[in-house]
């Protein structure tokens, strides 16, 4: 059997790796476009799915959350970097009573079949926080936990296709388009070159949408532009500080060896395939963090990523066969969840290309399902 993954990001990639483990002739190709939203991911890994979130995500999410560190020791066992460290996270702030619920919802979540990587959760007292995290105000409390990791996307994305190369998968630069024979889906045309194959995984991201639109197939996926920031505190160690949250907000923090803080990103689903770092979107980014950290302030700024999120109009990833058009698998939509969820899903897109039913029920991500119009999910 040969299948052919087009999209090179942490979904393609695993999706490659997973192939090729399984012994398929496989092909990936990558058009390498700027903006892919893998390299430019902040890395936060929370995989464990809390109760109000949609039913349909929750099974999926345990499941996942299982695979990613087994994935991760498999790749570091080859030898292969990925970037992918616990070091644990923080609620903080400095209202007691929103982090004393936070504690138990945390603490509850913990205690669930399913739940046991979350690890230990700890109420931490103020000035706690600034003991794990040194730039914290010494007047923040906190909740600390115990299993949430990061990850370089860059990293585990090349460790996945490495691995892969290694197990003969084959790599075509090229911006692709499907090519159809007897009503399916037949193979890919790119680089000047026609590949015939029995299924093709389409892990294209936000570009998702345009390669099956010359077949009729509406996928509800649009980008979403995200501008992160970088910054670098000379002399700190971060390699071991968790990863930060604050309660209300969409704000984070993280650090990377060797002594970066990586400040939340923008999300700016009206931007289109812009791919600019714009002094709004960096102001925004700027401003966030010396609000909630002042003692950023004197960090050094050292570049802004700008990546393509595949934002779904629904809110849920797509992921499944498409109807109209058999041999096609469509694999994205996680949102600013891809490095979290992105290494599963392109493992259930190896399953489904195959031809074999994935454990989990994934009905409500089939591809082609009727979504609400993407303008009124921008103007949200």
């Amino acid at each position: 059997m040969s299948v052919i993954v087009i999209g090179g990001g942490i979904v393609g990639a695993s999706a490659a790796y997973h192939l090729v483990r399984r012994g398929v002739s496989t092909t990936l190709v990558d058009a390498a476009r700027p903006g892919q939203a893998t390299a430019a991911g902040a890395g936060v890994v929370f995989p464990w799915p809390f109760p109000w979130e949609a039913p349909q995500h929750q099974a999926f999410a345990l499941r996942a959350a299982a695979h990613y560190p087994a994935l991760m020791r498999a790749l570091e066992a080859g030898g292969r970097a990925t970037g992918y460290r616990r070091v644990g996270g923080m609620s903080v702030g400095t209202d007691p009573l929103v982090l004393d619920r936070d504690a138990q919802v945390l603490a509850d979540l913990a205690d669930l079949p399913g739940y046991e990587g979350v690890g230990r959760v700890r109420r931490l007292e103020r000035g706690e926080p600034r003991e794990l995290f040194p730039p914290l105000p010494e007047d923040f409390e906190g909740v600390h936990v115990e299993g949430m990791a990061r990850v370089n996307g860059a990293m585990v994305r090349d460790a996945l296709f490495t691995a892969a190369e290694e197990r003969g998968l084959r790599y075509l630069k090229g911006a692709a388009e499907l090519v159809a024979a007897g009503g399916r889906v037949s193979g890919v045309r790119a680089a000047g070159e026609e590949l015939a194959a029995d299924a093709v995984v389409i892990a294209a991201g936000a570009w998702t949408a345009e390669l099956l639109r010359p077949f009729a197939v509406d996928v509800p996926v649009y980008p979403v532009r995200g501008q992160i920031v970088h910054t670098a505190l000379p002399g700190a160690h971060t390699r071991d500080w968790p990863v930060l949250r604050f309660p209300g907000t969409d704000q984070y923090m993280l650090g990377m060896p060797p002594d970066r803080v990586i400040l939340s990103g923008t999300r700016e689903p009206w931007a289109g395939f812009d791919h600019r770092a714009t002094v709004d979107g960096v102001l925004q980014g700027l401003s966030d963090a010396v609000s909630a950290v002042p003692a950023l302030g004197g960090a050094t700024v050292v570049e802004t990523r700008v990546g393509f999120r595949p934002g779904s109009r629904d809110d849920l990833q797509l992921l499944g066969p498409v109807g109209a058009l058999p041999g096609a698998v469509v694999a994205t939509g996680l949102g600013a969840n891809g490095l979290t969820f992105g290494p599963y899903q392109g493992a259930v897109a190896a399953t489904l290309a195959v031809g074999e039913e994935p454990e989990a029920d994934i009905s409500a991500f089939r591809p082609d399902r009727v979504a609400p119009d993407p303008g009124a999910a921008a103007s949200e």
